[in-house]
């Protein structure tokens, strides 16, 4: 596989880690579905967790890197989780979870999906793209698809391969202690909405769009090797590993997706997260929890918040 291809292929696996909360959701959480029930017992040594502690003279704001999807047998969690989410007395994900049930998000994603402007598929894609996935899908499957527009596709494709491999939107981090909140009856709350996420999704430019459509079916076979190797290094807690393998690629190959996904995100939810920790009543701790890519790195929260003054450090026993 040639250096290029490794670069280009490590942006599809991050536009499926680090934004597509809400398409699994809308699966995991459909009206009618009960909760996933416990994830069975693992042989495995826990997850290393992506936890860090920021704190004032007051009050501390747990960062928590969620894997979107996982499998069963990445439970049970690490006991650094358990224990601060014991005594954490809020918790915050991306988007409220109370919106993931609202039975129009599903009608509401297909809508942002399809194309504005009255264009179609076809009109947007060049003919190698259009022919590769004629040959993979089927010209058949490829007609359906007419009315949306490449990033719906690609985020569809993945989701799909991640439940072949095994990996379940109900089994994710976020949807995993999200459940465990509301069995505590701790209260919770969101950074952002759902619908704008659905807008930061639709937001990537046609350009960015159809490369990630164009690296997915240029070697479809290497997004199982890719996804394994990132599920890896969240395991491992590897901060270098999970830097290298996404935030430094995908911040030179598609710029202005990286940007809007993961920059801009960030900015706005800092404000967010100093006003928990400033604006608190002393000891009312809370626990953040975002997909990983948004804590790590420079444009990462941690880093943010840490520049801005607070105290940060990383909760990982197993480090030691």
């Amino acid at each position: 596989m040639s250096p290029s291809m490794l670069r280009r292929g490590k942006s599809v696996v991050y536009s499926l880690l680090a934004c597509a909360l809400i398409a699994p959701a809308v699966y995991a959480w459909a009206p009618g579905k009960s909760p996933a029930p416990a994830a069975a017992l693992s042989a495995k040594a826990p997850p290393t967790p992506l936890l860090w502690k920021v704190s004032d003279q007051d009050n501390s704001v747990y960062l928590l890197g969620s894997f979107h999807l996982l499998k069963a047998d990445d439970y049970p969690l690490s006991p650094d989780i358990d224990t601060v989410f014991s005594e954490a007395e809020n918790l915050v994900f991306e988007v409220p979870p109370s919106q993931l049930t609202d039975p129009l998000l599903a009608q509401k994603m297909q809508q942002m999906a399809g194309f504005s402007d009255g264009s179609s598929l076809s009109q947007v894609l060049p003919p190698d793209v259009r022919e590769k996935m004629g040959q993979v899908l089927g010209k058949d499957r490829v007609a359906q698809m007419e009315a949306m527009e490449p990033w719906f596709i690609n985020l569809g494709l993945l989701i799909g391969i991640s439940q072949q491999m095994g990996f379940k939107a109900d089994q994710g981090l976020d949807l995993h202690i999200a459940r465990m909140a509301e069995a505590a009856n701790k209260p919770v709350s969101g950074l952002e909405t759902a619908e704008a996420q659905l807008a930061v999704l639709d937001a990537s430019p046609m350009d960015e769009q159809i490369a990630g459509l164009r690296d997915f079916f240029n070697k479809p076979g290497e997004v199982p090797k890719l996804l394994n190797e990132t599920h890896d290094a969240w395991r491992n807690g590897d901060l270098a590993k999970l830097n290298s393998l996404v935030i430094d690629e995908v911040s030179k190959e598609t710029p202005v997706t990286y940007r809007i996904i993961n920059v801009e995100r960030n900015d706005a939810w800092v404000p967010k997260l100093q006003q928990m920790l400033d604006g608190a009543t002393e000891g009312n701790d809370t626990l953040v929890v975002v997909g990983a890519m948004h804590l790590l790195g420079e444009d990462g929260v941690v880093e943010k918040l840490r520049a801005k003054g607070y105290q940060v450090e990383r909760i990982c026993s197993a480090c030691k």
